[in-house]
């Protein structure tokens, strides 16, 4: 399995802190934001990485993590360089994957638990993809999961009126189907290749299973969020539970 983190964007809810760096290279704890998620995906065992981030930052980001050897793994860089959307920087990764699977963490995500067991789930899948939920109190802010006994029913991007309070986080396990699925899929009222359009032709295809998140989480995309972060990994002495 193949490891994808995506890390581009302006980060414009944190200016002025990002006016002179990209916001996944702010400290969080005792770190940058994204060894975060490298120590996620090797702590799970995936060792062979992508990093995704704009022309801006490109440099910034490969002088803080270089080629890898510090976190026991292998780092590639991708350059995005229009802001198409989550999806569309996924598509990216395509020649990286090379048919395998893969798992796919937002740079701004941090997950108090190590992520292990959910990538374990995934493998255990025979095809199709799994989503990470969470219940947060600002649903509309996220992708938003309408479940019934037994699956996810819908997803809907940033609803006024949010049928649940599970947000779709940024974790997201997909088989090779993925690419042929960002390459079906139409802009949003945004501009942008959503990835619950992706979800969505999943669901629709009874393919897309979940997990529930253990423990505390945030997307550390707002001054509050990243308040948060740091609280959760400062108390952790950035480690990962288990």
């Amino acid at each position: 399995m193949k490891g994808i983190i995506l890390a581009g964007g302006l980060g414009t809810r944190l200016h002025p802190l990002t006016k002179a760096t990209n916001k996944h290279l702010l400290p969080v704890g005792t770190e940058p934001m994204l060894y975060h998620p490298i120590k996620q995906l090797t702590a799970a065992g995936i060792h062979d990485i992508l990093v995704v981030t704009s022309t801006l930052h490109m440099g910034d980001i490969v002088r803080c993590l270089g080629s890898g050897d510090e976190f026991n793994c292998h780092l590639a860089y991708c350059v995005q360089e229009t802001a198409g959307g989550i999806a569309h920087a996924l598509a990216l990764a395509e020649r990286f994957c090379g048919g395998e699977r893969l798992c796919v963490l937002l740079g701004d995500n941090v997950f108090e638990y190590c992520i292990e067991p959910y990538v374990k789930a995934y493998s255990a899948q025979s095809s199709g993809a799994r989503v990470l939920l969470k219940q947060v109190g600002d649903p509309e802010r996220f992708g938003v999961a309408a479940l019934d006994e037994h699956q996810i029913i819908d997803i809907e991007e940033k609803p006024s009126q949010p049928k649940s309070a599970y947000a779709v986080i940024g974790l997201y396990l997909y088989d090779e189907t993925v690419f042929e699925i960002i390459r079906g899929i139409t802009p949003s009222v945004r501009g942008e290749l959503e990835i619950t359009a992706v979800n969505n032709v999943y669901i629709q295809r009874q393919q897309l299973q979940y997990s529930f998140c253990r423990g505390r989480w945030t997307d550390a995309g707002t001054f509050d969020s990243l308040f948060e972060a740091n609280r959760i990994l400062l108390e952790n002495r950035n480690e990962l539970l288990i």
